[in-house]
């Protein structure tokens, strides 16, 4: 059973592990063994899919992979902080209109002016 939060656990056999052969540079060592990890973990109907090819090390890429599953699920189980409401400072407000009534008496100087 893996902890991802004090009250929330994993079991392990729900982890599908493969193991590939990596891309990029590496000579012989990467077309010859199998480091890079494919973790799989299967809920219900949907899938997580996590790809570790950072190191040399099957057993390395094998932690990496695991630590990002868990470092995901728990963000997933923090809820985001409610936003609170703000209102601009009357100072802001009043720029705001008289920038928005320069705007307009210069566009009026603009407009064409019927004499009959």
């Amino acid at each position: 059973m893996l902890a991802i939060t004090a009250d929330i656990y994993l079991d392990e056999e729900l982890l599908n592990w493969q193991f590939v052969r990596a891309s990029g540079p590496g000579g012989q060592h990467v077309n010859k063994v199998s480091t890079a990890v494919l973790l799989q973990l299967d809920i219900r109907q949907s899938k997580i899919t996590i790809k570790c090819q950072q190191s040399r090390s099957q057993e390395q890429n094998r932690e990496l992979a695991l630590a990002q599953l868990l470092a995901l699920l728990q963000s997933a189980t923090k809820t985001p902080k409610k936003r609170l409401a703000t209102k601009p400072s009357y100072s802001s407000q009043q720029k705001r209109l008289q920038s928005k009534k320069q705007q307009g008496q210069t566009k009026a100087l603009r407009q064409q002016k019927r004499f009959d």
